[in-house]
């Protein structure tokens, strides 16, 4: 999938046939979309219901603010917007461009990211 314009257009991988989905469609799920992952759309005849996401997605944490030495997984949390946009609470000890885990149902952080 990727976005083109104000609009998200997805590939059937067997098919190759593009659908393309405004934002309204979409939803709060837009907060989501990454090019290149696979989500599953759940039509009904040509009408799309919704859109099916990943439970957990790996991001860049692409803004959030310095830790503070001696910071540890049990010392609170902060904001962080990752690149998809998507604004979450992360660890104190999480810095800008590292890769996280996140679980999207939730909106939560879930663990570093293995590389």
């Amino acid at each position: 999938n990727y976005k083109d314009g104000d609009n998200f257009v997805f590939m059937d991988m067997q098919t190759f046939e593009t659908t393309e989905l405004n934002a309204e469609v979409i939803g709060d799920n837009d907060i989501w979309m990454k090019e290149g992952v696979e989500v599953g759309i759940l039509m009904f005849g040509d009408k799309v219901l919704d859109i099916d996401i990943p439970l957990t997605m790996t991001l860049e944490v692409k803004q959030t603010d310095p830790g503070v030495k001696g910071n540890t997984a049990q010392g609170g949390d902060k904001p962080a917007t990752l690149e998809t946009g998507a604004e979450i609470k992360v660890p104190l000890f999480i810095t800008t461009g590292e890769l996280i885990k996140v679980d999207t149902v939730n909106k939560k952080y879930l663990s570093r990211a293995k590389e």
